[in-house]
């Protein structure tokens, strides 16, 4: 008797647990894209927000005008943070780094349509960075202080880490800044002696494209002050994220809409103050699973990373 109580008790259970994802889901669509339930599109601090914001703002006009739906945009104050509010329906839409991307994927199953591509490229590197004049390899970040970007960041953390972990060096303390232009400023004033963030190609006139050009007009020296003394494994580019149970037909029309705007004057433009972005290229899941193997080989499982 008391086994089928308690398969009946589990039944109802499971019952009413499908019935409440049901009902956040019919809530979550009911109405979306309206004035009263804007599309919430959400964008990693990887910046400094106010121009992220800006740009988001740029880019949820031309979605309006393009597909007549309502959007919102929101920077929160961290990768996790945005990861989150995919898997709890409180946005619609995140423009993830590929690691937030992988960790989204494996716990609210977002689903990735598009990727980023800079200087005709859908891949790059992280970077090692110092002016500290007695580092000049990655084996003499041993014992120092090393200053990474957000833990769920691809190029400012994660294979950073893995590549330090691999060779067996030790930092003697590591902070997380909150973004990559503040990974390189703690070193700049002193406060790290190494800093870990994206790197790209030179653009055709010649001119850096990583993480330090976006402190190059206010402190023109960071190319001679701050030097690359190693690199990390190729990684595919940061994406565009939709949460999971999507309308489909909605989101065909803001894949459709985002596609067209990148390849606009306005939209080039747009993207390039947003994240250096020259364009974006439709794309799935499977583009990313060279990052799982990587992370696998590294003994690094996002599974258990969530945890």
């Amino acid at each position: 008797m008391k086994k089928i109580l308690f398969v009946l008790g589990f039944a109802v259970l499971s019952l009413i647990a499908c019935q409440s994802e049901s009902t956040r889901i019919s809530n979550a669509n009911k109405k979306l894209g309206t004035r009263q339930k804007p599309i919430r599109m959400y964008f990693v601090p990887s910046l400094e927000a106010g121009k992220v914001v800006a740009s988001g703002e740029a880019i949820a006009e031309a979605l309006h005008k393009a597909t007549g739906y309502h959007f919102k945009v929101a920077v929160p104050t961290s990768y996790a943070a945005v990861i989150e509010a995919l898997g709890t329906y409180q946005a619609d839409i995140a423009w993830l780094p590929t690691y937030a991307y992988v960790l989204a994927k494996q716990k609210y199953d977002a689903n990735v349509r598009l990727m980023t591509v800079r200087n005709d490229l859908t891949k790059y590197r992280g970077q090692f960075v110092t002016n500290n004049p007695n580092i000049n390899s990655l084996e003499d970040i041993q014992g120092k202080i090393i200053a990474y970007t957000d833990a769920a960041s691809t190029s400012g953390y994660i294979y950073p880490s893995a590549i330090l972990k691999e060779k067996g060096i030790v930092p003697k303390d590591h902070i997380f800044a909150g973004g990559h232009p503040q990974a390189l400023l703690a070193v700049y004033s002193g406060r790290a002696d190494v800093a870990t963030t994206y790197w790209s190609p030179a653009d055709s006139s010649g001119m850096p494209m990583d993480a330090r050009e976006k402190l190059f007009s206010t402190h023109p020296d960071v190319f001679e002050k701050l030097r690359i003394i190693g690199f990390t494994d190729w990684i595919p580019n940061d994406t565009v994220t939709f949460r999971k149970n999507m309308p489909e037909e909605l989101e065909k029309e803001v894949v459709k809409a985002l596609y067209d705007f990148a390849q606009s004057p306005q939209g080039k433009a747009t993207l390039k103050t947003l994240y250096d972005v020259d364009g974006l290229e439709h794309a799935s899941d499977a583009d990313y699973e060279v990052v799982r193997e990587a992370l696998r080989a590294m003994n690094m499982d996002p599974a258990e990373m969530l945890k």
